[in-house]
């Protein structure tokens, strides 16, 4: 198998006695051993066994492994939720004393594990802003471990260029993480660009439908190996049954994607013409300031959209009020079309200085385009924006 539909839909858990088509649900805590020498080799890790749910299920293991062959990963660990992924990689391979470069537009609670938490075990972080990079050398320390970012970002949809990225990282020494929350494995895979390691949040456009959470790394073997043994002792684990819907989810990942990029493009183009709009900013449009490298690096342009509604943060309100169709949420990714104000809604606590710094202004509107028709969506916004 080479192609990603097929990889995402025959990558299965082995059958059991009853050779069942689809996968059945593991609802269990823990697996039984034939005899004490069986239960001392599994522990000792001489055997590949399920010895408890919170180190390894054949749901988890499913969802894993097929994440990994999209990603073109070697190895990969599932968590409850994507955060529960960033903390426990960035976690398991960080010491006291050592130093993280990332970039400023990052989702509000990494920002948080780097300006208020990791200071806790003197883990420090330097930030550069998206069209900063050319400093980043500047800020490489002796101590520097980790180069962090994420592309498109959120909620400005910025796009940071992975190949330069992975040279920086490769040049100095550092593992690069990149967060490929917004792309998912169908439009991007950062490992081909020199990334070590990839996170998702499954409860995005993974599961697609608002329904689960979860979260994802993949990566080397050797740094999995790390994450394993700190998750396995700190016990973030995803769940069975969530592993079982996430693995179902990527089956229908690319003809979901396809359909959201495809919905959001022509949203994006209608918005650039509408006279209450001044600015949009959506990958694949020529407008974008980082369209070249969005092309190079992503199949298609994304579900989300960005735009500047003249007015400012009443205007912003107001918009919102107006909405009819189209969900008021802060989650995204899913099948229904999702509107929300970032400066007086998920960033409303930061200080204007810090929402301008990560492109979050005052009018500042970000569209999670679902799969609905296109037509519909875009009337929604329109009577809204009119009205």
């Amino acid at each position: 198998m080479k192609y990603f539909e097929t990889e995402a839909i025959r990558t299965q858990a082995e059958r059991s006695q009853f050779s069942e088509h689809s996968t059945p649900l593991y609802l269990t805590s823990s697996f039984i051993f034939d005899d004490a020498e069986d239960m001392r080799a599994s522990f000792a890790e001489e055997k590949e066994k399920n010895l408890y749910s919170r180190f390894s299920n054949p749901n988890t293991s499913e969802f894993v492994e097929k994440v990994c062959k999209l990603e073109g990963a070697e190895s990969g660990y599932a968590f409850a939720t994507g955060m529960a992924a960033i903390f426990s990689t960035l976690g398991a391979l960080l010491n006291a004393g050592d130093h993280v470069v990332s970039c400023r537009s990052v989702f509000g609670s990494s920002h948080t594990l780097f300006t208020k938490f990791f200071p806790k075990w003197n883990i420090s972080t330097s930030y550069f802003k998206v069209n900063e990079v050319d400093i980043i050398e500047s800020l490489i320390q002796p101590n520097t471990k980790i180069l962090f970012a994420e592309t498109p970002t959120n909620p400005a949809v910025d796009i940071l260029d992975l190949k330069f990225l992975g040279e920086i990282a490769k040049k100095h020494n550092l593992l690069l993480v990149i967060d490929n929350c917004f792309a998912t494995p169908y439009l991007q895979q950062p490992i081909k660009f020199g990334a070590d390691l990839v996170i998702h949040s499954a409860t995005k456009l993974i599961d697609g439908q608002g329904r689960v959470l979860g979260g994802i790394t993949i990566g080397k073997a050797s740094l999995i190996r790390e994450i394993y043994l700190f998750s396995r002792n700190t016990g973030p684990a995803m769940s069975p049954f969530n592993a079982w819907v996430l693995s179902k989810s990527l089956e229908t990942l690319s003809v979901r994607v396809d359909r959201h990029c495809e919905n959001a493009l022509k949203i994006a183009i209608f918005l650039e013409d509408h006279p209450r709009v001044e600015l949009v900013k959506y990958p694949f449009l020529k407008s974008h300031p980082q369209y070249k490298i969005a092309k190079q690096q992503m199949k298609l342009g994304g579900n989300i959209v960005a735009f500047e509604i003249s007015g400012g943060i009443i205007s912003g309100r107001q918009f919102l009020d107006k909405i009819k169709m189209c969900s008021l949420s802060a989650n995204l990714g899913d099948t229904r079309t999702i509107v929300t104000h970032p400066a007086s809604t998920t960033h409303s606590k930061l200080s204007t200085e810090d929402r301008l710094e990560v492109g979050i202004t005052a009018g500042l509107v970000r569209v999670s385009v679902g799969l609905e028709n296109s037509k519909d969506i875009i009337d929604d916004l329109k009577q809204a924006l009119e009205s």
